[in-house]
């Protein structure tokens, strides 16, 4: 398995697809989304074939991240099955790889005090 990904996800809404980006990047699971669109998406659903305008964000990550970027798209996802595909990065700028490992690093939780100690 690789170190990071590029995961990418379809919404029907500008406001949607910015809303995913900001909480993806709040919870410090990428380093970037690229918004683009409108694109206009033709699939099968339910039988039939469905045009539609869409966005799509495109999620730099870790791949150890992935169930974690999942788990949070499908919980702000107007879709009933959202599109959720992750690739590998097979290779890359190097200091651009380390950007993305340095932006989407956890931040120790600080421990709660007690009376001026620390727990």
């Amino acid at each position: 398995m690789t170190e990071f990904i590029q995961v990418s996800t379809t919404v029907n809404s500008k406001e949607g697809a910015d809303k995913i980006a900001r909480k993806l990047l709040d919870e410090r699971l990428a380093s970037c989304v690229q918004v683009l669109g409108p694109i206009h998406s033709n699939y099968w659903w339910k039988g039939r074939i469905d045009r539609v305008r869409e966005w799509i964000c495109l999620i730099k990550a870790r791949a150890d991240d992935y169930s974690s970027i999942e788990a949070s798209i499908r919980g702000m996802h107007p879709y009933d099955v959202p599109e959720i595909l992750a690739l590998p990065v097979l290779r890359g700028n190097m200091d651009y790889l380390n950007w993305i490992r340095t932006e989407t690093a956890r931040k120790p939780e600080s421990k709660k005090t007690r009376k001026g100690t620390r727990l």
